[in-house]
């Protein structure tokens, strides 16, 4: 694996970016993280403020090229949206897979959250053995 090929070409502004966002986790974030890091999920290794390409996204494991959102109330509203759909599809694009969930799912269940992410994670590793 190649650091640009994890990156997708992200640039060197982006990664101070993201540095700064690691350090500023929203409290969902932050609540996510905790599930998800130190490989807990079937020893997966997630990244926390991920670059991609001209993107910084939540969560990140290149193993299953998997992207994991956070979405606060303003991914509501219609700019947003329409913007998290295209990005989304900017992803879809280089073969990532997008998942997002809303501080109110990560709040009032988030073990419901994480095994969602634990059988998508299963489903993605499973497609990868059977190539």
């Amino acid at each position: 694996m190649t650091e640009r090929k994890m990156f997708y070409g992200a640039s060197p502004t982006l990664f101070e970016q993201a540095k700064r966002l690691r350090e500023n986790m929203t409290y969902h974030e932050k609540l996510l993280w905790e599930k998800i890091k130190s490989n807990q999920i079937h020893g997966l290794r997630f990244k926390a403020q991920h670059p991609i390409a001209i993107y910084i996204v939540d969560f990140y494991c290149h193993k299953l090229k998997l992207v994991i959102e956070v979405d606060g109330k303003n991914h509501m509203e219609k700019d947003q949206a329409e913007y998290d759909a295209d990005r989304s599809h900017e992803l879809h694009d280089f073969g990532i897979s997008v998942i997002r969930f809303s501080n109110q799912e990560i709040e009032q269940n988030i073990e419901k959250v994480i095994t969602e992410i634990s059988n998508l994670c299963l489903n993605l590793l499973r497609h990868i053995s059977s190539e």
